[in-house]
């Protein structure tokens, strides 16, 4: 009876640290390359942001985005000439924030080619849609204490 008992509590401990089914499916659908093609503010005026300690809005849009869910990793490739081109490698994580609305939060942290962390800093952002064609990142900024949202359009161009 107690070794029941024990295989019943680890399933249980074991099916309660698991990912949800919609992040199970989020990784599915993110599999593959995405385009960036629109970066956009709420509030009208000239920023000047660098976003993931990287590159403007000029450099990134347009920028192509491979994700590797199996490795919580990817790469994004700048093929802007009058940037500093390339590609970068990341890690990610998708976060369910509210299993009722299906809202996640994505974190994503720059790294170098062996997935390494330089300052252990990452970014924060808010997964607002995912569908087998289209991604959109909302993320929030402060400049002279105004906060903007700040939203990334993706394409999906090759599916993973």
């Amino acid at each position: 009876m107690k070794k029941i008992v024990v295989v019943v509590l680890m399933a249980v401990l074991l099916a309660s640290c698991g990912t949800s089914k919609t992040v199970r499916t989020s990784k599915k659908v993110i599999k593959g390359q995405w385009t960036l093609n629109d970066i956009s503010y709420d509030n009208y005026g000239s920023f000047r942001i660098t976003f993931f300690n990287d590159v403007t809005k000029d450099c990134l849009e347009g920028s192509s985005w491979n994700f590797i869910p199996n490795n919580n990793s990817g790469n994004y490739n700048i093929s802007n000439t009058s940037c500093e081109s390339g590609e970068r490698k990341f890690v990610f994580t998708i976060q369910e924030v509210d299993e009722e609305t299906g809202l996640y939060d994505f974190l994503l942290k720059p790294t170098d080619s062996k997935l390494k962390s330089a300052d252990n800093k990452g970014f924060r952002l808010k997964l607002n849609r995912l569908t087998d064609t289209e991604m959109e990142w909302i993320q929030y900024a402060s400049i002279d204490g105004i906060t903007i949202t700040i939203t990334m359009k993706f394409n999906k161009t090759i599916e993973g």
